[in-house]
């Protein structure tokens, strides 16, 4: 009998454990890229559609994703606004329980609104009613605590004698001095993108790095830079100092609208490394990162990466060809196929180790008009034909310039009247005479040179334009200009 039931025991904890290996790996999808691109958004959306309509998978839903990382509110600030004036007509009409609830309920949302000015003030005066709604219910510690949240962060606010009672002025003012005599604890943030905004509970208080002394509590902490917003957090502040360091580059590269997407400034492995480190804030076992890679016109590589989280290392790799806006149905369920099977297709392409995929390959999705004009397909000997060309024209000039500068000095030598050419001599004690006849010579023998380089060059340059055909008009400009001040030449073009 004892051994019947270890048997069936065994077979128990077999099929456990077979169902626990065989369970598909928790995965998040997300985007990387041009965070506000919605050829890229939808692609990855279409990718994430067809993974979770697959049997078995287990996927954290685009909802999920912003929830753990950027709590949206239920509403617009108006909205939540609305439901502060609906909790503070329940309090003048005395429902105070209702209120109660209510203003909970308003507090939960404003805390996910974005930080700044407008939330702060919509923050103090949810507690300010708070603290009114706790003395009504006789609660005069959570009374307190309540205007606490409002000093703490702006001790020098004052409340309305229009709104609010004697009594209840002189207990906030009360509770001014006491927070001005109490012990403060040192709060330091820092940020590897200073200088970034530091905000608490909503209210701006200074740039990182950032030193401050704040009362002892749990502040709800934000750092912004630009766009960039780090993950909001609530912090204990308590102690002699507490120190915070916010990775803004990795934080702020996160968004959760309109799909969950990295933002990446091309650098790879740094968009790896915040893709491990993401799926390790989710708590997941995999990471698929989905890029559109390829030119703004034409078809575009879409290319899922598998990453496992533990290991930090790359799984696989694979991408499928676009067409138009969308990415064929077969192709997305090939793309999606490999990444959880690692089962290869003809639609699709495999990246293979210490091989570039066509997806990293900037120019290969060019057209050869984009290519030319960038660059990416100009033969170089083309290029060498237009510089050759350019060359000889610019020679050509020079030697005009010679032959117009040399122009007054054989006037002045051959000129009869000045007696330096006799019989087509000139008398070697004429040291005049002499000196022209050298200046002449040496910008004839110049000017010869010129001419020979020049039509060297412009044969040459004629030859390889030759051996390079190409049927789009040559990117160059030649302009020659020449009077009885001087000769030029222009060469303009691109290359």
């Amino acid at each position: 009998m004892t051994f019947l039931n270890n048997s069936y025991s065994m077979v128990v904890l077999a099929l456990v454990l077979g169902s626990v290996a065989g369970a598909a790996p928790r995965r998040v999808v997300v985007s990387s890229g041009d965070c506000k691109d919605a050829e890229l958004s939808g692609q990855a959306r279409a990718l994430y559609d067809r993974l979770v309509s697959r049997p078995g998978e287990n996927v954290l839903g685009a909802a999920d994703f912003a929830e753990r990382l950027f709590p949206p509110p239920s509403g617009s600030f108006e909205d939540i606004k609305r439901q502060l004036e609906a909790a503070q007509g329940q309090f003048y009409e005395a429902r105070h329980a209702r209120a109660a609830q209510a203003i909970d309920e308003v507090l939960r949302q404003v805390t996910r609104l974005p930080p700044g000015q407008a939330r702060w003030k919509l923050y103090v005066d949810t507690q300010l009613l708070l603290a009114m709604n706790q003395r009504a219910l006789g609660k005069v510690k959570e009374s307190d605590d309540a205007f606490r949240n409002v000093l703490r962060l702006e001790p020098e606010y004052a409340l309305d004698p229009d709104y609010y009672t004697p009594s209840t002025r002189q207990a906030f003012d009360k509770l001014r001095r006491e927070l001005a005599r109490g012990r403060k604890v040192k709060l330091s943030v820092k940020s590897n993108l200073s200088p970034s905004e530091v905000f608490l509970d909503g209210r701006s208080v200074g740039q990182t790095p950032l030193v401050l002394e704040v009362p002892a509590g749990t502040y709800d902490l934000s750092v912004k830079k630009g766009e960039a917003l780090s993950f909001p957090r609530q912090l204990p502040v308590q102690g002699a100092e507490t120190p915070v360091l916010v990775d803004l580059a990795y934080e702020g590269s996160i968004s959760a609208s309109p799909f969950p997407c990295l933002a990446s400034d091309g650098d790879g492995e740094t968009e790896l490394s915040h893709a491990v480190r993401l799926g390790g804030t989710l708590g997941v076992e995999e990471v698929i990162v989905v890029r559109l890679e390829g030119a703004h016109n034409g078809p575009k590589w879409l290319a899922a990466t598998v990453l496992n989280v533990e290991g930090g290392q790359k799984l696989r790799e694979g991408g499928v060809k676009t067409q138009g806006l969308d990415a064929p149905s077969e192709s997305i369920s090939a793309l999606v196929d490999f990444v959880t099977t690692g089962k290869d297709q003809p639609s699709l392409v495999v990246a293979m180790p210490n091989h570039q995929p066509p997806w990293e390959q900037p120019s290969a999705m060019l057209t050869p008009e984009v290519k030319e004009k960038s660059g990416g397909s100009v033969k170089p000997l083309r290029v060498l034909s237009y510089v050759t060309l350019g060359v000889g024209v610019a020679a050509l000039a020079g030697a005009g310039y010679m032959r117009l500068s040399l122009e007054p000095e054989w006037q002045e030598l051959t000129n009869p009247a000045n007696g330096h050419m006799v019989d087509g001599k000139i008398n070697a004690e004429d040291t005049r005479g002499v000196q022209l006849l050298r200046d002449v010579a040496q910008k004839h023998n110049t000017m010869v040179g010129l001419l020979v380089g020049s039509g060297a060059a412009v044969v040459t340059g004629t030859v390889l334009f030759f051996l390079s055909p190409n049927d789009a008009p040559p990117p160059v400009s030649v302009g020659v200009t020449a009077g009885p001040d001087g000769a030029g030449a222009t060469l303009s073009g691109t290359f």
